[in-house]
């Protein structure tokens, strides 16, 4: 007889679960691209045809390149009523990425069977990088947010020498931009008026050599550069200048010339996507000759690169003061964080050999500032998740500065 009722629990389950042809339907809803670094929301949507309410367990086969292998949503729908899951999902490499089903594990009010559903929503979407803070980091939320994002006011040193207008001369004027030929045919003072000078070349230039592949915060320093050349190009596109990005170790690839059409940073975007390390030796020799037969327009290049000794930065000075000598160079290079973190952590009597040793690293990259500036070459020391804004900063004083 208990065999019995079981066989008849069984069959009543069967019938419940399987009589149905489409018993839950849905989709998974996910953007064609995602951004690196940033929280990416997917959302699954389906929706309950059986005539009583259902315990689910969906288990979504997300990209390999996350290593979630028990990602489980649970829950109860009621009958003939949909609903939505959401969650984030954030890479940390750019590529090419694939969904594979949904599957969705249901049971009747029984609870003594499950029936699996396959949803075929197979997907292969692409990681670009990260253009969901290209809002955040717009200029006019830039110069909104002075205080909150550490933008220093810097006095601006003399004007822009690019003409806009001859007006009349009103109180507080510069006396130094009088008109005098417009002022002797007027009968009246009249001044000449300048704005900023636009459309000049700003360049990104990424090292790609293997010194780039250090990981920091589950990303390499590459990827740091890629995402910060990206926004910082919006930035520039933005102040009506141009914008351009290379890359280059032993060789120079993905030149995106500097221009400012209305494609322009999807060119951009579209070259940083495929952007990898080739794990070769920086050929900063070859940098410099592709600069001075590619770049003939004097331009403000934002060298992203490393050095962590004096003497890796002796060996590339040459070539450095070459291309600073008909551009403007910016040299963007990295704090050693896990360093930093190092010098915080309690210190033991047999570790004093590594402290001593981690504060001449330390020291190094101070030095390596100073050299830099010696020759009259601009520098930003940051640390990886600070890129972005410091490299922001220094071109909003570049330019306040008319020093390009």
């Amino acid at each position: 007889m208990l065999l019995f009722a079981v066989f008849l629990v069984f069959l009543v389950d069967y019938i419940l679960l399987f009589s149905h042809r489409i018993g839950v339907s849905g989709q998974r809803m996910v953007q064609d691209k995602l951004s690196n670094s940033d929280k990416n929301k997917v959302r699954i949507q389906f929706k309950n045809h059986f005539p009583f309410r259902i315990k689910y367990e969906i288990l979504d086969e997300i990209p390999i390149q996350f290593q979630e292998f028990d990602f489980k949503i649970k829950g109860v729908l009621s009958a003939k009523s949909q609903k939505e899951h959401d969650y984030t999902l954030t890479p940390h490499e750019r590529g090419v990425y694939e969904f594979g089903t949904t599957q969705i594990f249901v049971s009747s009010p029984i609870q003594f069977l499950q029936r699996k559903i396959t949803l075929e929503t197979q997907k292969t979407i692409k990681v670009y990088p990260s253009f969901l803070r290209l809002n955040h980091f717009s200029l006019k939320n830039f110069k909104a947010h002075i205080n909150e994002i550490g933008q220093k006011k810097i006095r601006r040193i003399g004007h822009s020498m690019e003409f806009e207008q001859i007006k009349n001369y009103v109180m507080g004027d510069d006396i130094r931009t009088l008109n005098w030929k417009a002022t002797a045919k007027h009968q009246k003072l009249m001044v000449n008026q300048y704005v900023d000078e636009k459309s000049q070349q700003v360049y990104c230039v990424i090292d790609k050599g293997r010194i780039m592949k250090m990981p920091f915060h589950e990303m390499t320093l590459l990827d740091h550069a890629i995402n910060s050349s990206l926004i910082f190009s919006n930035i520039v596109l933005q102040n009506q200048d141009r914008a351009g990005i290379f890359s280059f170790s032993n060789r120079i690839e993905n030149f995106v010339k500097a221009e400012r059409r209305t494609n322009q940073l999807q060119k951009i975007s579209e070259s940083l996507y495929a952007l990898q390390s080739n794990f070769m030796e920086s050929d900063f020799g070859k940098l410099y000759n592709s600069i001075k037969h590619k770049i003939t327009q004097r331009s403000l290049l934002l060298l992203y690169t490393n050095f962590e000794s004096m003497d890796s930065l002796h060996r590339q000075l040459p070539y450095l003061l070459g291309i600073n000598k008909n551009h403007l160079l910016v040299v963007v290079f990295f704090r050693n964080t896990e360093l930093e973190d190092f010098l915080h952590k309690p210190t033991q009597q047999q570790d004093e050999y590594e402290e001593a040793l981690v504060e001449k690293f330390i020291y190094e990259k101070q030095q390596i500032v100073l050299e830099l500036t010696k020759y009259g070459i601009q520098t930003i020391l940051s640390k990886p998740e600070d890129l972005t804004v410091n490299s922001i900063n220094k071109y909003l004083e570049i330019k306040s500065r008319g020093m390009i």
